[in-house]
């Protein structure tokens, strides 16, 4: 915890590459300008500690997660997200002065705490962050000349996919929920994008490698798993991805009639908005449940692909509705159903 609280630990390749590490960096982060209280108090927090919003920003670490799902097999990170996340969108536990704080602009207050870098929490494309360990896989696997010239490519790929998400970073808050669902989208289709780019040069160097190189390869990952998960990390792609609690996610209706007195147009709208988001929460529940079990780096990108899939079509459909009923809405009412988040206890 005391390298964490150093100026340098969001560009410390060794810190981010431990999913543990980023967990307690995300948590700390998402908690440190929020009006609610101490790590522990936030509902949108994920199964494994983390969360999926910290402040402005969706899915800290978003490469990290991905790389260390298929390369490593560590999928806790990874598989956490889902329909919570849109939920969280749609009633985030932040305010105005809450999200303001995670810019650089604002003066550091001391009553508050110093502003977190969330720049360097949407991804870091050094080498030494968000780099393929080359080297590790290469002295694993002892590849001939036509498989190290395959790696170097994948190696080379990973840089320019960190880059690609690290470019759909917020660079200002949004304010409202159709606002904040875009930026989800953003950075899920870079996310897309990411892994469009590594899996078939992934593919391309697996399928070079003969059955001993493989499971050197895939004892390789099980070993790294396993050293850089916590005790009690362990867990299933379908635990790590499971529903949340239906207490948590309980859409607000009363607090909706009694701040916004929505009109018959307006409760036609919201009805099918909340209709639209309990199929998109369905929806990415089943693709938890088939996932499944993949031993493989390239079944494991394949997988993360296909999840992605599942988070865009289920962001873009909310959004949709969303946009729709917030059409109807005076501008009154949209501050009022605004204010909805922040108020509500933790």
């Amino acid at each position: 915890m005391n390298l964490l609280s150093r100026p340098g630990a969001l560009r410390n390749g060794r810190i981010l590459s431990n999913p543990a590490a980023r967990t307690q960096i995300a948590a700390a982060a998402a908690l440190a300008g929020w009006h609610g209280g101490a790590i522990g108090n936030g509902w949108w927090r994920h199964g494994n500690g983390g969360y999926g919003w910290v402040g402005p920003l969706f899915w800290p670490f978003a490469y990290n997660d991905i790389y260390d799902y298929a390369i490593w097999d560590d999928g806790i990170g990874f598989w956490g997200y889902g329909y919570g996340d849109i939920y969280a969108g749609i009633f985030p536990p932040y305010g105005y002065d809450d999200l303001a704080g995670y810019f650089p602009q604002r003066k550091w207050d001391r009553r508050r705490g110093r502003p977190v870098a969330i720049g360097q929490m949407c991804g870091n494309d050094s080498r030494t962050v968000a780099g393929m360990p080359v080297d590790q896989i290469a002295d694993a696997v002892q590849p001939t000349e036509p498989q190290l010239a395959a790696l170097s490519e994948l190696g080379q790929a990973s840089l320019t996919a960190a880059q690609n998400i690290r470019i759909a970073c917020p660079s200002q808050a949004m304010l409202t929920a159709p606002g904040r669902l875009a930026l989800m989208q953003q950075r899920v289709e870079a996310m897309i994008s990411a892994t469009a780019l590594i899996q078939p040069r992934l593919e391309r160097f697996y399928g070079l490698l003969d059955d001993e190189q493989k499971a050197r390869l895939n004892g390789l990952a099980e070993s790294q798993r396993k050293a850089s998960s916590a005790p009690g990390d362990a867990g299933s792609v379908t635990q790590s991805c499971s529903a949340p609690g239906p207490a948590a996610l309980q859409w607000p209706t009363s607090e909706i009639e009694a701040r916004i007195h929505p009109n018959d147009t307006q409760k036609a709208t919201l009805q099918v908005l909340q209709d639209t988001s309990a199929r998109a929460s369905e929806a990415l529940q089943a693709a938890c449940q088939a996932a499944g079990q993949t031993l493989t780096p390239p079944a494991r990108m394949a997988a993360a692909a296909k999840r992605l899939d599942a988070m865009l079509q289920a962001v873009k459909q909310v959004r949709a509705a969303l946009e729709d009923f917030y059409a109807t809405l005076s501008d009154e009412q949209r501050a009022a159903f605004e204010a909805i988040g922040p108020a509500r206890p933790a």
